[in-house]
């Protein structure tokens, strides 16, 4: 499922059925159960979703449909990832941090060298 999102603000409830191809109610479904999922509603109380719901949703997708995730592992499994997002994030920053340090370092060595 290779689909890209289009570059809007918000979609519709219609237009993320279509880019998920799964029915609007199933959406309704998930977004019931992963409260990571939140979309504001008009003052018509139509769903608006915002960018990071579609991408949210489309990993919930891959999830269920691809890797057979049951509904709690999937809700596990996104936990895990945003956890381990987090920390490898945290250790790509330690890794450039000790790269900067170890350039300022040999900088320091070349003018005081000199």
């Amino acid at each position: 499922m290779n689909r890209s999102i289009p570059d809007k603000s918000y979609f519709r409830i219609g237009e993320v059925s279509r880019l998920l191809n799964v029915q609007p109610y199933v959406i309704r479904y998930w977004e019931s159960e992963f409260k990571t999922v939140r979309p504001i509603r008009t003052r018509s109380d139509q769903r608006l979703y915002r960018r990071r719901d579609v991408e949210e949703l489309l990993t919930i997708r891959k999830l269920l449909y691809e890797e057979n995730f049951t509904i709690n592992g999937a809700r596990k499994q996104l936990q895990k990832m945003r956890s381990g997002g987090f920390a490898a994030a945290g250790d790509r920053r330690e890794e450039l941090l000790t790269e900067i340090e170890k350039g300022l370092r040999q900088i320091r060595d070349i003018v005081s060298g000199s």
